[in-house]
């Protein structure tokens, strides 16, 4: 069984920075595109960043292209998402989720493409 469990959210002001990790078990991390998703209130969760089974290909949302850096460590097995230049509009909590299914090695922006996620991290950024 897949477990994900995401830490590094808090309270920051604009412009500051936070690291977000995930940790993943249960599964073979090398195998598998991961993303980063995010709800604020009154929300759907929208697409962040995602990355291939090797690091080699990232995709971003346009919000956030330039500010967000998605990495991997395949020796902690765990997924990161460097948020720097922080916005208000960056509040939400956020989720990571490992790709499953026959292209589970692809990134995508599809919520429908993954299939284990983790509870969410809290960031609020103050103005």
């Amino acid at each position: 069984q897949v477990q994900l469990v995401e830490s590094g959210g808090g309270l920051v002001q604009a412009g500051g920075s936070l690291r977000l990790s995930c940790a993943c078990s249960g599964r073979t991390f090398s195998s598998y595109a991961m993303g980063w998703f995010r709800q604020a209130p009154g929300k759907g969760r929208e697409f962040v960043a995602a990355l291939n089974y090797n690091g080699g290909t990232t995709y971003y949302a346009d919000s956030v292209k330039g500010r967000f850096t998605i990495s991997r460590d395949y020796a902690k097995n765990t997924v990161y998402l460097q948020m720097n230049s922080l916005k208000p509009e960056d509040t939400a909590v956020y989720y990571c989720a490992v790709r499953g299914g026959s292209y589970a090695y692809i990134p995508s922006r599809s919520t429908e493409d993954y299939d284990s996620w983790g509870q969410g991290t809290q960031v609020t950024v103050s103005s």
